[in-house]
């Protein structure tokens, strides 16, 4: 197989990955019903932890981080020879696009926090944790989730421009303009002072 063809595979076997919901998985055992059907509706950490507990929550980062590292090492295994680091990218993507949009869902997933966290710290571990801690440190600051979720990968775009070259750069802005597309709506209500204030200290 080609660059293309084994570029391609990871970008599949990453969104495939990422159509594993977990927080599916922690609603259907805690409640009986899907995870659209608990508080906000968005199946991630942040909402089945705000509404089934911070062990359910902790049990949805734990898959997110799982789902996406397995895409990793499948991919590597089956193209790392050729594409390098390079497999980290599109198998990073392929997951942020599975979690975000699962066939199985109609396309209609969660918003790729943790999985786009996993993905910056695996492959810029200095970087994508500071990236991670500034987006983190913003939401208990100001209690806006949406705000610091969208910090997160424009800080690490912009870090992967400087360290990692061109290519990593687009990758990763992709990323963040996936994560804005998500959160468009609450950033809209904060400037409209509307949006609901979590986390904060």
């Amino acid at each position: 197989m080609d660059h293309w063809e084994l570029a391609v595979i990871c970008t599949v076997i990453g969104y495939l990955c990422g159509c594993f919901l977990t927080a599916e998985l922690a609603a259907r055992l805690a409640e009986g019903k899907s995870a659209s059907e608990i508080g906000s509706g968005n199946p991630g950490m942040a909402n089945i932890m705000a509404n089934l507990g911070k062990k359910a929550g902790f049990f949805v980062l734990a898959g997110d981080v799982g789902k996406t590292l397995i895409a990793f090492g499948v991919s590597w295994l089956l193209a790392g020879d050729l594409l390098g680091r390079e497999t980290f990218l599109w198998a990073g993507l392929g997951v942020v696009l599975g979690h975000n949009f699962p066939f199985w869902k109609k396309f209609r997933g969660g918003k790729g926090v943790a999985v786009t966290c996993t993905w910056l710290i695996f492959f810029m571990p200095v970087w994508g944790t500071v990236s991670c801690i500034a987006g983190g440190a913003v939401v208990l600051a100001t209690g806006y989730l949406p705000l610091g979720a969208v910090l997160i990968p424009l800080l690490g775009t912009c870090f992967a421009f400087f360290s990692q070259g061109i290519m990593a750069g687009i990758f990763f802005l992709l990323s963040f303009l996936l994560m804005l597309s998500r959160h468009y709506r609450g950033l809209l209500r904060i400037v409209r002072g509307t949006e609901e204030r979590k986390f904060r200290r």
